[in-house]
């Protein structure tokens, strides 16, 4: 039994998927594939070992070492698809099998000069294109830190007086920010915004929203991100789709839980201002669910992709399709997890009919190792991800050892 804590009263009922199946979760996996998980994961439960594995890895590449292979046998084939779009083919075919949609997401981190941010939109051009007519492939993203200097946005959003270097640099970032746009939206691939820190993000959302007015007439082309362990968020998330109903534009929502949590708080404490994330987790879960339920009964105008790994807020979000009569294939409603975590939740929520996507990160080996180190990071430790996918990965290479072996036929 479930509990949804929302806004109309408390109900109890069964949940409509479990995401204890671990034959579905898994199916996907080979034996060998599956104990490979299992040791990544272990070593991941191990916070020391992992900050000591992340600092070799840099070390190593920096120094030339033979280390690419290693890396890229282990750690990088869990959480990637492979170095550019077309390794990438084999993983987003094998999840289509299974009924899990993927998204390109090119995760190389920019350097902050003009030739790598434009470097970095031509990689997202070849996203579009790859997606383009693509049903297991309904969404792009990008992260507009990766093709605009933050400084400057930062500088744009306190108020401050660009020169005439940084107003022409904030004005080609826009550009490019409208030039992915306006090709998505012309290849009919949707295109995901990606959240960034509080104290540039108006500036992001300025230019998201605009892009909506203009190519979110029909449906939701363009997704902005709303990260809810802002206090200020839910009501962030009515202001804009108070704007999208006086405008006449379909919002597009992707709402995670937040990505710069210690960030924003060493920020905030360091110039003397509140921090504006919550203080307790538990205010950004409660926040969480009321955005899932808010987006469901506003879904005439409201397009909503859910990204996150945590259980209830899934159940939450499949129990609100059901109880507003929406089909599971409905195309308004998106659950979305990273590639190489949560399977149990992704294939168990694809298998019961719903939309699914996973992030499918790429590029080269070298130059992904900081998203790697965020995921190895995130994971690590007894509370951290690890200790669940431990536990489901042990469970089923258990479940398969004790399988009755098929009969030899003569």
């Amino acid at each position: 039994m479930i509990y949804l804590h929302l806004d109309f009263n408390l109900m109890e009922t069964k949940p409509n998927v479990s995401f204890e199946n671990l034959q579905a979760a898994f199916a996907h996996k080979t034996d060998k594939e599956l104990k490979k998980m299992y040791h990544i994961f272990g070593l991941m439960h191990y916070p020391l070992l992992v900050k000591l594995g992340i600092g070799i890895a840099r070390l190593g590449f920096k120094l030339g070492l033979p280390i690419r292979n290693t890396i890229k046998k282990t750690v990088f084939s869990q959480f990637c698809g492979g170095e550019n779009i077309d390794a990438c083919e084999p993983v987003v075919v094998l999840l289509a099998k299974y009924g899990v949609d993927a998204i390109l997401d090119y995760s190389v981190e920019g350097k902050k000069d003009e030739d790598s941010f434009e470097n970095t939109k031509e990689e997202l051009l070849r996203t579009i294109a790859a997606s383009k007519g693509r049903k297991n492939l309904p969404f792009t993203v990008f992260k507009i830190s990766g093709i605009a200097d933050t400084d400057i946005l930062a500088k744009k959003q306190a108020g401050k007086t660009l020169s005439e270097s940084e107003s022409k640099r904030f004005d080609l970032a826009r550009a490019r920010v409208m030039g992915l746009c306006e090709t998505a939206f012309n290849a009919d691939v949707r295109i995901m915004v990606d959240g960034e820190e509080s104290w540039f993000q108006d500036v992001v959302d300025g230019m998201v929203f605009e892009a909506m007015q203009r190519f979110n007439q029909k449906t939701a082309i363009v997704f902005n991100t709303f990260q809810m362990y802002r206090h200020d968020m839910l009501r962030r998330l009515k202001d804009a789709h108070h704007d999208a109903v006086a405008k006449g534009y379909f919002l597009g929502v992707k709402l995670v839980r937040g990505a710069y949590l210690e960030k924003e708080r060493e920020r905030a404490e360091k110039l003397g201002y509140k921090s504006p994330v919550h203080e307790l987790k538990r205010d950004t879960d409660r926040d969480y669910d009321k955005a899932l339920q808010f987006c469901v009964n506003n879904k005439q105008r409201v397009h909503l992709i859910s990204g996150t790994h945590n259980e209830l807020s899934n159940l939450v979000l499949s129990e609100l399709v059901d109880l507003h009569g929406m089909k599971r294939s409905d195309e308004r409603v998106y659950f979305a997890q990273l590639y190489g975590m949560s399977d149990h939740i992704s294939f168990n929520l694809a298998k019961a009919g719903y939309n699914v996507v996973k992030y499918l990160p790429y590029g080269p080996v070298e130059e992904v190792l900081p998203y790697l180190s965020r995921r190895a990071e995130e994971n690590s430790g007894i509370s951290g991800q690890s200790s669940r996918e431990l536990q489901l990965i042990k469970q089923e290479i258990r479940r398969r050892k004790h399988l009755p072996k098929l009969p030899k036929i003569a």
